[in-house]
């Protein structure tokens, strides 16, 4: 059992990136600054979200959205001060992976690792076919049109479920009885994208850069022209749908903010990464929320939120207004927005895949560095196929929760190491998440909180639970996440009260044990799958071939 935990200290895995780096002639070119770090968090939060996913948020919860936007920002605040920790602590490649070898051990470090290949891969491939979207969109506006059926994906088309998907259906070639449908402006991205990224961190980072300022400053010009356009009466009722509609945009808004840990992975390619990780991280947090915020409030001030349930809620609300040619500006903006987004998750993985091949859980091809272009060139390759492949027959409805839990759950598993550490106090980074004595104060205010709800709302809680009708076992079984969440905040109370546990990193733990809980039943079971697929390939070639057996 003891092998299974094994940990990586803190100085082999700095020595191992070293190492690697003298083996392969060239290592990764250290490039990035600050500002540089900022604009690729920016990149990657500032996209889909605030061009596609914020309306249907808006029409679910109203403008009390602004209040999710919040709370989702605070989760990701707090879990961002705790990924700065470990990265001026470990300022290697690998992320949350890297992290929990060293706090975990190399099961849990395994299992962080696949689901962070899962997260980057499937997060890549959703982007990608929100790009096509966009991207057609831009087209039409200059009398271009894409056919249909090379716009979506088969099982769309076949089961209708909008305009472009039945056109698709009607209009396909068929080719040996099947008809040819796939998305095929998403698989070109993908293979830009890992063309940039293939020649190096510094093409990279200057794309992203441009990209960043282009979609700023036509969101700065949305919020000059748009604020003119609001009208107060608009945001009365603030809470429409109460919050229970507010939380029913959890999975749209969280997948807005999925990304900022992505900086983590360019740590090697830092000129200081123990500075300027936790800067980048957090700076961009707060613009992205800020940004998202007044967005959100535009939105739902210009028309009612009862109209905001369509795929473009920023050119819509222009175009109800008159104003159709900052629609088209937005066309452009939301095209490199996405592109923006897609290059920094497509720098993130291949990475991971690194991390991983260095520690031996992974073929060494994996960790090859290009001689000339000092990037990981086979695992960004092989993530440019893995993404594109799929992203011409993938359905991306299915996808989008399926990422939002992979990221919370290496979101958890940080903050559980961070505060970990704490307990130990064996490590001393250059950045540090402030330490505030929990023992006391979270196990009063959980049961503070848990008797003013069973108190006040004992309705809620009872269907909370899947108790609406007795011990029904068909409402059981969705509410089972809801159980396990429960168990949690009782375990937390017991370790803060046995290990005086930093308040900091248990409030994003529990935060994202929340959110996780809210993921669904369904997403459980296939993120458990790919789990057990990860662990079967684990103990098949990695137990025996790592560095550490």
């Amino acid at each position: 059992m003891e092998k299974l935990f094994r940990k990586k200290s803190v100085n082999a895995a700095i020595q191992d990136a070293t190492a690697v780096g003298e083996n392969e002639h060239s290592g990764l070119k250290r490039s990035l600054t600050v500002v540089d770090l900022t604009a690729l968090g920016i990149a990657a939060v500032v996209g889909a979200g605030i061009f596609s996913t914020i309306g249907k948020a808006s029409f679910e919860g109203g403008p009390g959205i602004v209040l999710l936007f919040l709370f989702i920002a605070f989760v990701c605040g707090f879990s961002a001060l705790c990924y700065a920790e470990f990265a001026s602590l470990v300022p290697v490649s690998g992320s949350a992976y890297t992290y929990s070898y060293v706090a975990f051990g190399e099961l849990i470090a395994w299992i962080i690792g696949w689901d962070l290949l899962m997260e980057y891969a499937i997060g890549n491939i959703v982007v990608a076919i929100s790009w096509s979207g966009y991207f057609a969109s831009f087209l039409k506006g200059f009398g271009i049109h894409i056919p249909a059926f090379l716009l979506t994906d088969y099982w769309s088309a076949k089961n209708g479920v909008n305009e472009l998907a039945i056109a698709a259906w009607n209009t396909a070639p068929t080719l040996l009885g099947a008809k040819v449908i796939c998305n095929i402006p998403a698989f070109l991205i993908v293979v830009i994208i890992t063309a940039i990224i293939y020649v190096g961190i510094k093409e990279s980072k200057r794309s992203a850069n441009a990209m960043v300022v282009l979609k700023l400053i036509v969101i700065l010009i949305v919020i000059a022209i748009g604020v003119f356009y609001v009208n107060p009466g608009n945001w009365i009722p603030f809470l429409p749908n109460g919050a229970k509609g507010v939380l029913g945009g959890i999975s749209s808004v969280f997948f807005a903010y999925i990304g900022f840990d992505a900086i983590s992975t360019t740590a090697e390619e830092c000129k200081n990464p123990q500075r300027d990780l936790p800067r980048g991280m957090i700076y961009s947090l707060i613009i992205c929320t800020i940004l998202y915020v007044v967005i959100a409030l535009i939105l739902t001030g210009m028309v009612s939120y009862t109209q905001l349930n369509v795929s473009e809620p920023l050119a819509f609300v222009f175009e109800k207004v008159g104003l159709n040619w900052i629609a088209g500006l937005i066309a452009v903006s939301a095209v490199v927005a996405t592109a923006s987004v897609l290059l920094v998750f497509q720098i993130g993985q291949p990475r991971i895949w690194m991390s991983m091949s260095r520690d031996g859980l992974l073929p060494k091809v994996f960790s090859k560095v290009h001689p000339k272009y000092g990037t990981p060139s086979f695992s960004t390759i092989l993530t440019g196929f893995v993404v594109a492949i799929p992203a011409l027959f993938a359905n991306m409805d299915l996808m989008v929760d399926l990422t939002s839990i992979g990221t919370l759950f290496a979101f958890a598993l940080v903050s559980a190491g961070v505060m970990k550490m704490h307990t130990e106090g064996i490590h001393k980074p250059s950045f540090k998440v402030t330490y505030i004595n929990a023992q006391w104060i979270y196990p009063i205010a959980s049961v503070i909180v848990f008797a003013v709800w069973l108190f006040l709302y004992p309705t809620s809680f009872v269907s909370y639970l899947g108790l609406n009708n007795g011990i029904d076992f068909t409402l059981l079984r969705p509410a089972l996440p809801h159980y396990m969440f429960l168990a949690l905040v009782a375990w937390l109370a017991v370790y803060s009260i046995k290990n005086k546990a930093s308040l900091i990193p248990l409030l994003s733990f529990l935060a994202c044990g929340y959110l996780l809980s809210e993921s669904g039943a369904t997403n459980w079971e296939r993120f458990i799958l790919w789990l057990i697929i990860g662990l079967i390939i684990y103990f098949a070639y990695g137990y025996k071939r790592s560095k550490l057996a």
